[in-house]
Formats: structure tokens, sequence, C-alpha cells
């Protein structure tokens, strides 16, 4: 990919989103809401399936049980035995999967007017009096169906209109029927006729001046739930600087992860917004220049109506670094050198165009697999990015150092100013270091501690701590990247990258065994991975419950 089409794709939105419509999803619920209301169908048709049957026959059966009646088949027995079995269909259904939500939500309105036809005929068909009288003296039963139907199963308002208006023709429809072919004949007020008509459609105005309000709440989140192209389907990631979202575009049914920046931390005033605004643009657009497959691609970027900041970044599936040393233990030099030389990848160029990415470390580097290639690496979090010459960072609070003490450059941490790619260079042998020894190089009471060690002491031999036979010569290379002076570590990405590949291993790692390696560890079906918003960092989901099930641990 060249870097050109890559910064196209990118551009700064100040129009709020909910401007943006497409007539497919215009008028639509939200997935989650249309997800709710096809859970609550099935338990609504639970319930329709259990009443019709205390409601039909659980009375004659207390009876029969009592001696006060014999037990008989009457006519209206099959239409409870219907309505029974719709319901529990219904509700199989909804838990089945063999259709989609919105699917099952139109399926719901046929079951909405078949259940009125089952409540409105019981009294016809066994003959009860013609006028009611309690209760529903002036108030067919099926109005009560008619009105929580759509608070329950919310749908479009034109669609809870035409279903209840269906719905509240059955009782009159079927009273007609019976008068035309039945045995009896209509014997009732002209005030009961009208009541009888003018309640049930009343109940179905009803009906749709709530699915209205219901809609309206339902599109208000949607429209709060969209940015730009995108629409927010899942919350995966929540820190001190904001959340991050599973998102996808709303034409090209691309996933993506979106990264929000709260309001308050772009600054009190608008001057200040500005500037971080100007700031966070600068570094979106530096991101989104670099051409390397092994950085993690920025598609767009950008302020919501609120006032967040927004990134938009590839949705990836894989396992940090971090994560499969937690998980699997240090990791084998040859396989070592095979991710270092991804990493030096995608420092290289970003080195060449004078960035210094100042937070390189395991939970930055992701594990992942990406079309037919596995072990393919993404170098994740360009947002602490840093210019040669840029005296502030935009991810942190101004006065405080940028990055990880565990994985922090001498010069990083004295709070040095002419830092250059080789403090990457050094967070790169520390992130070797942890994968050949599952040790960070130093370790301390504090984050103070740690960043005072790696200004003034020696890293122990990562081979006296290593399970494996570390070879010399990759040792010498994290060493020299361990190196306080920064004239002595490798002059560049390149140069280090020459190093690794002339390092001898007796089985170099190969695309077969990282193939194997994922077959056999089934790390295909983890959660899709997401920058964590805290520190910008992390691309992935806990593994935890996916290794415990599987019974990898």
């Amino acid at each position: 990919m060249t870097a050109e089409p890559k910064v196209a794709r990118i551009a700064q939105r100040q129009v709020p989103s909910s401007r943006v419509r497409h007539r497919s999803t215009a008028h639509s619920l939200p997935p989650e809401l249309q997800a709710d209301a096809a859970r609550r169908l099935g338990w609504l048709a639970l319930v329709y399936a259990v009443g019709v049957a205390f409601g039909h026959f659980g009375h004659r059966l207390l009876l029969v049980a009592s001696g006060s009646l014999e037990l008989t088949f009457r006519a209206s027995d099959i239409l409870g035995f219907t309505a029974i079995t719709m319901g529990l269909a219904v509700a199989l259904l909804s838990r089945s999967g063999l259709v989609s939500v919105r699917r099952l939500i139109d399926i719901g309105l046929v079951f909405e007017v078949l259940g009125t036809i089952g409540i409105a005929a019981f009294p016809i068909v066994d003959h009860l009096p013609q006028i009611p009288t309690g209760l529903f003296a002036w108030m067919p039963a099926e109005c009560v169906w008619i009105v929580v139907f759509p608070l329950v199963v919310p749908n479009t308002p034109i669609r809870v209109l035409v279903a209840s208006l269906l719905s509240a023709s059955m009782g009159p429809l079927l009273g007609v029927l019976d008068t035309m072919f039945g045995s009896r004949t209509i014997d009732a007020p002209l005030e009961y006729a009208i009541s009888f008509l003018t309640t049930n459609y009343l109940c179905a105005v009803i009906a749709y001046v709530v699915s209205r309000m219901v809609h309206g709440f339902g599109m208000q989140l949607k429209e709060l739930r969209e940015i730009g192209s995108y629409e927010l389907v899942e919350r995966i990631g929540q820190g001190g600087m904001g959340e991050v979202w599973r998102a996808r575009h709303r034409l090209l049914a691309r996933p993506a992860a979106i990264k929000l920046i709260r309001a308050d931390l772009l600054g009190s005033n608008a001057r200040t917004r500005e500037a971080f605004i100007q700031r966070f643009g600068r570094e979106a657009r530096e991101t989104a220049r670099l051409g390397s497959t092994h950085t993690i691609d920025v598609y767009d970027f950008g302020v919501t109506e609120g006032g967040d900041f927004y990134y938009v970044m590839e949705l990836l599936e894989g396992i940090s670094l971090e994560r499969y040393v937690q998980l699997f233990g240090p990791m084998e030099p040859a396989r070592v050198i095979y991710v270092l030389r991804q990493v030096l990848h995608s420092l290289g160029e970003a080195h060449g165009r004078g960035l210094v990415h100042r937070d390189v470390k395991p939970a930055n580097i992701l594990l992942c697999r990406l079309g037919p290639d596995d072990d393919f690496v993404k170098v994740l979090d360009f947002g602490l990015v840093k210019q040669h010459d840029t005296t502030a960072t935009l991810l942190t609070k101004q006065g405080a150092t940028a990055g990880t003490p565990a994985y922090m450059a001498p010069e990083i941490a004295l709070g040095r100013s002419d830092v250059d790619g080789r403090a990457d260079l050094y967070a790169l042998g520390c992130v070797a270091y942890y994968l050949l020894t599952g040790q960070t190089v130093f370790a301390g009471d504090s984050d103070v501690a740690v960043a005072l060690a790696h200004v003034k002491d020696e890293p122990v031999r990562p081979s006296l701590r290593s399970e494996f036979d570390v070879p010399n010569a990759l040792e010498a290379v994290v060493l020299d990247c361990l190196a306080k002076s920064v004239g002595a570590r490798p002059p560049s990405a390149d140069a280090m990258d020459r190093r690794l590949a002339v390092v001898e291993v007796p089985e170099p790692w190969t695309h077969d065994k990282a193939r194997a390696w994922w077959e056999l560890h089934r790390v295909s079906i983890l959660q899709p991975a997401s920058p964590d918003p805290e520190s910008a960092s992390q691309l992935m989901r806990p593994l935890h419950d996916h290794v415990a099930a599987t019974g990898l641990e």
C-alpha cells in the first residue's frame, strides 16, 4: 500500500455525523435495540403460550380434577393448541439463530396479528355471551395485547401502525363472520357496537404513538452512536484517555476500531482545544502517511458533535506480545528474530520521516492473522509519535514524560529534547529481552525506580535468564540496543535489521511453523482487538476465557 492512497482516506470532519444518512439504515433501530427486541419477542411468545395454556385449559383441568366437570373435547381446544404451538414456535425461532434479527422482528408483527385472532376468537368459538361484562364490558381483551406488543417488541412506526390496525380489525371481523356463517346473531345495543369498534382502533392509534416514542428514542441513540461514516457497534475498551469501540463502515461493511478522546482532555478553553485538535490532526496525518504494511492503518479522524476527538483504525485479530508471554511464556529466539524484523520495517520508515514512536513495548506490538499470513506483526499506537523538532507530545499531560518506564530509553527518562529513532531501538531491545526471558530488563518498586535503573544500571545478559539457548549474535544485538550511550546503539532500524538477518539459529522460524502454531492454539477465533484508550496501546481483548475454554492453559 502506497502512502498517497492511505493519506487520501483521511479527512478531518467537523460536521455532525448525525446529518449523514443512508436509505438502507436511515429508519432502522440500532443493532443492540433490535437484538433486545428479538430476545423480548421470544419471552413474549413464551408468555403468550403459557397464558393460553392456563387461561384456556387450566380452569377446566382444575374442575375436572375436583370432579365438578367431565373431561370433554371442545371446538375451542383446537384453537388453544394452535395458539400454544404458535407461541412456542416463535419462542424457539427467536433462540435458534436461523433468521436475522430484523427478519425475526418482522415475523413478530405477523405473530401479533395471529395472536390477536387467538385472543378474540375464544369467546366466539366457546359461544360465550355476546356482550361481555365486568372489566372488558367496553374494552375487548385484545386491546391490551395491541398496546403492549410494540412496547415489548419495538419496530418502525409505520409497520407497527399496519400491524395494530390489522390486529384491531380481527375482533370485529370474527364477529361478523360468526354472524354470517355461525348459529348466532349479534344482539347488542348500538353504543356497545360503536364502543367495540372505536376502542379497538383507538388502541391501535395508541400503539402507533407509543411506537413513535420508542423509535424516536432509538434513533436518538443511533445518532449518538454514529461517527462520520462509521456506526459504533460495541465498546471494547475504556480508560483514562477515553473509550475504544468496535465499529463498522455503513456502506462498505468494513470493521474498524474507533478511539474516542474525551472532550475534557482537549482543553478548557477554545484556544487550547484548537491547539490540541491541530496537534491531533497533524499526528493522525503523519501516521496515515506511513506506508509500511507493519504499521496500523488509520482510516479517518475528526471531532464529534459533542467535541470528542476520534481516530478510526483497522480492527485486527490477534494477540499482543505482552499477552503472548503471559500465556505461553518466553518466545524461542528464531521467532523473536522473525517478529523483530517486522517491527523494524515499521520503525525504519517512521524514523526515515523524522518520526519517533516513543512508546514501543510488547503491548503495542500485535501478533496477528492477516489474510493468509500468520505471525504478521502490526506496530500500534503512534499516538505518542513525535517529530525531532517538536517539544511537546500529544497524549501526555504537559510536563509529563511520554512512554512506559519498563521500556524507556535513558534519554527519555532524563527528559532530554534531542530524542531520535535510537530511543525506539532501545525500547525494542527491551521488548526482545522480555520475549527471550519473560521478564523486563529492570524491575523496581516504582516507575521512577525503574526509569532510574535504565539510566544507571547494567542489564543482566538475557542468556542468563532465558530458558532457551540464545545465540551469541542475537544477544549482542539486544545488549547493543540497551546501551546507555545513544551512539553505542545500532545507528538505524535498517542497520539492526541487517544484523538480525545474519543471526544463525538451529531452525529458522518459517511461515509454515507460524501457521502450525496458530492452528494449534486456535487464536483465529479470538475476539478482534483494538487500541487501549488508557495509553493508546494494546490492540486486543483478554484471552483468558478463550484459553481456559479450549484447554490451552
